[in-house]
């Protein structure tokens, strides 16, 4: 665990520990909460659809995963696999062929930012392994509203899980998903460097700026996804379970 990479071991894995893994060749990620005997649950649209954009892209993503056959499921949780919503399978059909890596929570500002890729750290703290587990099994029943990719996806489930902390919905406001607040500050740089190119009519005059453009869209960027961490934004509530 570190800078570099999230990666563990199962047999390193307790329960309560928010795991990940990444699809379609680390484009993005999976995210579900760890409770014991190789059981995960997490939220999904299905089998291979976790990005939910209602395209040809989830069909892609769909079919370049490894699944079981429909006359052949799962021999640990048979069918399960495949649902919509908050699920329980085991760690294989989670993990769907990826490597294992664990979210870290607590990390100092300074190693958030040194993380470039979101999605793998939080300022927040985790609260117990008891009130984790029982929020996700509690989301397990009652379910944790509408799959959305950027405003209520698979990271804010386990996030959610894991702090009590669930943003306050607003019209144009997104989740507390962290890989959600990356594309998002990533797109803000490339649409204002693909802006300052076209506005250029010599290339050399676009590469005297291009240094102090780099240094201050990077630093955009990092405000961006720092400003949207569950651990800093002010925009949450406390999430209530009521039976």
């Amino acid at each position: 665990m570190g800078v570099l990479t999230n990666k563990v071991k199962r047999e390193d894995l307790k329960p309560g520990d928010h795991i990940y893994s990444y699809r379609l060749a680390y484009t993005y990620s999976h995210h579900g909460i760890y409770v014991d005997k190789g059981k995960v649950i997490h939220f999904t649209r299905g089998e291979g659809q976790e990005i939910g954009t209602e395209t040809g892209l989830d069909h892609i993503i769909w079919s370049s995963l490894p699944r079981h056959p429909l006359d052949n499921p799962c021999p640990l949780c048979s069918d399960e696999s495949r649902s919509d919503g908050v699920i329980s399978s085991c760690i294989d059909c989670f993990l769907s062929g990826g490597d294992l890596y664990r979210y870290e929570y607590g990390v100092t500002r300074a190693f958030f930012i040194a993380k470039a890729r979101g999605g793998t750290c939080t300022l927040a703290s985790s609260e117990s392994e008891i009130q984790v587990i029982h929020r996700a099994f509690y989301f397990l029943r009652k379910g944790f509203g509408v799959y959305d990719v950027m405003k209520n996806n698979c990271e804010d489930f386990a996030l959610c899980c894991k702090t009590g902390l669930k943003v306050i919905p607003t019209v144009n406001g997104g989740g507390q998903s962290g890989q959600a607040a990356t594309f998002q500050a990533a797109a803000g740089v490339i649409l204002s460097v693909s802006i300052a190119f076209l506005a250029r009519s010599s290339p050399v005059g676009y590469a005297a700026s291009g240094a102090a453009r780099l240094v201050t869209n990077c630093g955009a960027y990092c405000v961006k996804r720092y400003v949207n961490d569950i651990g800093v934004r002010r925009d949450v509530v406390k999430v209530v379970l009521e039976e």
